[in-house]
């Protein structure tokens, strides 16, 4: 508890969360890194809807909300 008392560990969490706090944005890099995931996951997202059994699956939630009865 002397530790506590004394704000040792509270200036230590306070030195440890200004580590790295003056980053005010991303870099070129981080930039074409997070298009290239963006794009990587628009590829594989589109490629799973325009699978057959996606859109059977989809045809049918569609023509069910459609046909319902209310």
């Amino acid at each position: 508890m002397d530790m506590v008392r004394s704000g040792t560990v509270r200036r230590w969490w306070a030195r440890w969360r200004t580590i790295g706090a003056d980053d005010r944005g991303m870099t070129t890099a981080e930039y074409a890194v997070g298009t290239l995931a963006a794009c990587a996951l628009a590829a594989v997202l589109y490629k799973v809807v325009t699978s057959g059994p996606v859109q059977a699956l989809l045809r049918s939630v569609i023509e069910r909300a459609i046909n319902g009865q209310f």
